[in-house]
């Protein structure tokens, strides 16, 4: 199993499911309930097609943007995923790494196997901070006190886990919050001896296992102490960080004129990678919707489901200023460590090359709903200043 031979995010996820137990496999890849959501963030994206400009010198395609001031190489960046450290024991800095290097940013997740001012000694680039808001008051005092000095730039609040989710497929492998070890858990990483060793011994010479519980349970803990959200956090967020505020987990189009009005500055249209709520929208097909209630107040980015550079420029086209990557880099990560990231992200970076250049785009500014075709297209796109799409309506 070589990284050269990874051309894609699906062979990042089978040379993962090669190397991970399944009950760890399982934690990345699962999806709530029978799954309908995970599916349908797929769907949804295969069924836009696109509609390609023609006499368009593609010689040069700049894929350079910015995402709330920070210019970054490509309208794409790595997602909040939890549970990096069962994926290698590199974890979370060396996805920092591996962001910087490729230009882009990581939104770090509040569920981190190492602690964010760790992360952040690691990154080269502009980081975001996903917040889990929690009951005690003052224990987000602390952590807000924490990112703000380790030099995030960007608080990101999730508003969508409200609760303790369930996933079947962890209930199924006997996976629970906190982590309790099982007979069927340690035969499950017997079956994968290179990846026990390096979950329990990382890269150190002595026995880790009580640090590899710890990132484990440092999700637990962010989970299960987590409280609902409300206009009131968000005022209070707004007033006490100084930094970009944004929200992630937004499906519903009229709430965002409010959500702009206390003060945030960026929403992420999102259903939690499929993993919460089972029945949810894909986010593909309420994007556009968003977006027109954003009215320009507010940069909107898209999460769950990317898969290819095409979905890139999908998401754009129906409005988004970048979109965010979870589940590919953890595949990368689990398949082969920090290089596997770096693999993953020059992947899906030429990806969105490859596809400006077959729609004609040179740049991101050029992307825009005349490159969907209408009759693929969710409700609400604007057809811009095409003619031709304009003559369809």
């Amino acid at each position: 199993m070589r990284l050269s031979d990874a051309h894609s995010a699906g062979d990042m996820r089978r040379f993962a499911r090669r190397r991970l137990p399944r009950a760890v496999f399982d934690v990345i890849d699962a999806g709530a309930g029978d799954e309908l959501t995970l599916r349908w963030n797929r769907e949804s994206f295969d069924r836009i097609s696109l509609r390609p400009r023609a006499l368009v010198d593609v010689k040069k395609v700049d894929t350079t943007t910015t995402i709330l001031g920070d210019p970054v190489s490509m309208p794409m960046m790595l997602a909040p995923c939890s549970f990096a450290r069962m994926c290698s024991s590199a974890a979370e800095p060396a996805v920092a790494r591996a962001a910087g290097r490729a230009g882009t940013l990581y939104a770090v997740p509040g569920g981190s196997g190492e602690r964010p001012e760790i992360v952040a000694q690691s990154a080269t680039g502009p980081l975001w901070y996903q917040l889990y808001m929690k009951p005690d008051h003052q224990a987000n005092v602390e952590l807000l006190d924490t990112i703000e000095r380790a030099g995030y730039r960007t608080l990101c609040v999730t508003i969508d886990t409200a609760i303790k989710p369930y996933r079947e497929r962890d209930l199924h492998n006997k996976i629970s919050l906190p982590v309790t070890p099982s007979p069927r858990l340690l035969l499950a990483g017997l079956s994968r001896p290179l990846w026990s060793k390096d979950f329990l011994l990382g890269n150190s010479a002595g026995f880790d296992l009580m640090a590899a519980r710890r990132a484990y349970n440092n999700f637990a803990d962010a989970i299960m102490h987590i409280k609902s959200v409300t206009a009131e956090e968000i005022s209070w967020l707004r007033d006490r960080w100084k930094g970009p505020l944004v929200i992630k987990g937004v499906l519903r189009g009229e709430e965002v004129p409010r959500m702009i009005d206390l003060g945030v500055d960026g929403i992420v249209v999102s259903n939690h990678g499929g993993r919460n709520l089972d029945g949810a929208p894909a986010t593909i097909d309420v994007l556009a919707e968003v977006v027109e209630a954003a009215a320009g107040r507010a940069e909107v980015f898209l999460d769950s489901g990317v898969r290819r550079g095409t979905d890139v420029v999908k998401a754009l086209a129906l409005g988004a200023q970048a979109v965010l990557v979870g589940r590919p880099y953890m595949y990368a990560l689990a398949a082969g460590g920090e290089r596997g990231v770096d693999r993953m992200i020059e992947l899906l970076r030429n990806e969105i090359i490859r596809a400006m250049s077959f729609v004609g785009a040179t740049s991101v500014a050029e992307i825009d709903a005349s490159l969907i075709n209408p009759g693929t297209a969710p409700s609400r796109v604007d057809p811009g200043t095409d003619p031709a799409l304009a003559s369809v309506h």
